[in-house]
């Protein structure tokens, strides 16, 4: 007798009966496992979906999880990405840390020391570890903490007991901070700003990789990268970067990890940042 079996039970009854297992365990997980997909907003007519588009289609075959932000002054486009995922943030934490000591010096009314300079103009441009240490520990914990509240930077997570290279971050903080550092604000004097735009386009030629992938000739690149290797989710691999020239005045972040190498994760962020400034240039 059927008539007390619903057609559901006797689907799956059916589908046991015949060890189709796939179709059964695909019923019983709803599709939550869908990837979150690119989103772009722009004032140019067509930009947005192109933004979309591109970025997608150089991520597709991608391993490793993606996180990108991009806003554009000049044609106010914004492109996200896993907006609020945390990753550890290396080495592109040293961008904040030199903001914490320039609010921090701003605040007491000084310039920085020799010292301070020499070290800053270390962490930025050869992106030195012990110099990094140096600043992190004079600032303390209540500094940078006190930094992040003002730059509103309210995802990120200061790396605990001296380890800045676990500093939690997120494309939604890192864009605020490249958008203080390119416009005028309260939190940052103009000559702090140019400061460390200036050091951000004095990095090595080895470490400038990443987000100035394919920029057009003629447009000024302010970049820090970061890429670190840990027992869970392989590398992480992070370019952040500011561009201003052709018409164009934009900032970029891409943050990565679960890459099977540095240079996995260094053709991702390329992949993403050649679509971008293409398109930015052709619009």
């Amino acid at each position: 007798m059927t008539s007390g079996i619903s057609r559901r039970a006797r689907v799956l009854a059916a589908a046991v009966g015949t060890g189709v297992l796939v179709p059964l365990v695909a019923a019983a997980t709803p599709a939550a496992a869908a990837a979150p997909a690119v989103t772009c907003t722009s004032a140019k007519a067509g930009l947005a979906a192109k933004l979309k588009k591109d970025i997608t289609a150089a991520l597709a075959t991608r391993k490793g999880t993606v996180a990108v932000g991009l806003y554009d002054r000049s044609t106010d486009t914004t492109c996200t990405l896993r907006a609020g995922s945390a990753y550890d943030s290396a080495s592109v934490v040293k961008v904040t840390v030199l903001a914490a000591l320039l609010w921090d010096a701003k605040r007491a009314n000084r310039y920085l020391t020799d010292r301070e300079n020499t070290l800053a103009k270390a962490m930025i441009t050869k992106s030195d570890n012990a110099a990094t240490s140096t600043l992190w520990k004079q600032l303390g914990m209540t500094k940078i903490k006190g930094f992040l509240t003002a730059a509103g930077m309210t995802q990120t997570k200061p790396g605990a007991n001296g380890y800045w290279g676990l500093t939690q971050i997120t494309v939604t903080d890192e864009q605020k901070l490249l958008k203080l550092l390119t416009a005028k604000n309260a939190v940052l004097s103009d000559n702090s700003r140019a400061y460390i735009v200036k050091l951000m386009g004095q990095v090595v030629s080895s470490q400038r990789w990443g987000t100035p992938y394919g920029v057009p000739s003629g447009v000024s690149v302010a970049v820090k990268n970061g890429w670190l290797q840990r027992s869970t989710n392989g590398w992480r691999v992070h370019s952040v970067g500011a561009f201003k020239g052709g018409g164009h005045d934009y900032v970029m972040t891409v943050l990565s990890h679960g890459n099977s190498t540095m240079n996995y994760g260094i053709a991702t962020i390329q992949a993403v940042a050649k679509v971008i400034h293409k398109d930015l240039a052709a619009s």
